[in-house]
C-alpha cells in the first residue's frame, strides 16, 4: 500500500512528477486558502488539461513572471516546465518543485522529432503543439 495514495493531494508535489521534466500550459492563477489557517492563502497556478494545481512560492513565481510579466493574466496559454529537485526547507532536505522556460534548445528537439511512424496519435511537439501537457497519471 502506497501511502502517498491513501493521502492524495488537491495539489501538484514533486513525487507527482515521477522524476520526469512535464512541459505544460499555463491556464489560471487563483489565491487560494492552502493551510489550515483562514489568512493562509497563495497563489495556485494551473495548466490546460491538468486536475491539480502548483502552490506557487517566491522562487517559481519570480521565474515566471521575470520572463512572462508580473501580472498573472498574461501567462495564460504560455510554456511552462516542471521539474523536481532537492532543496533545504527548514533545516531538512526534500524534494520541491521548481519551474523553467523553454529554451531554444527545447524547441529545436521538439522540432527535430518526427513523427512515429506505427503511431496514429498526436505528435508530442513542443510549444507548436498547443495541448502537449504531458500524461503524468495523478496530475
Amino acid at each position: 500500500m502506497k501511502m502517498s495514495e491513501e493521502f492524495p493531494s488537491k495539489y501538484l508535489r514533486a513525487v507527482d512528477l515521477q522524476g520526469r521534466e512535464v512541459k505544460v500550459i499555463m491556464q489560471q492563477c487563483e489565491r487560494e486558502q492552502v493551510g489550515q489557517e483562514q489568512d493562509d492563502t497563495k497563489p495556485v497556478l494551473y495548466f490546460k488539461g491538468k486536475d491539480k494545481g502548483l502552490v506557487l512560492n517566491k522562487t517559481n513565481a519570480g521565474v515566471i513572471s521575470d520572463h512572462y510579466g508580473d501580472d498573472s493574466d498574461d501567462w495564460y496559454d504560455q510554456p511552462l516546465i516542471l521539474f523536481s529537485t532537492m532543496v533545504s526547507f527548514q533545516g531538512k532536505t526534500q524534494p520541491a518543485i521548481r519551474v523553467r522556460i523553454p529554451t531554444a534548445k527545447d524547441n529545436k528537439t521538439a522540432a527535430a522529432r518526427k513523427p512515429d511512424p506505427i503511431s496514429s496519435g498526436p505528435s508530442n511537439d513542443f510549444p507548436g503543439d498547443r495541448d502537449l501537457n504531458d500524461d503524468v497519471p495523478g496530475f
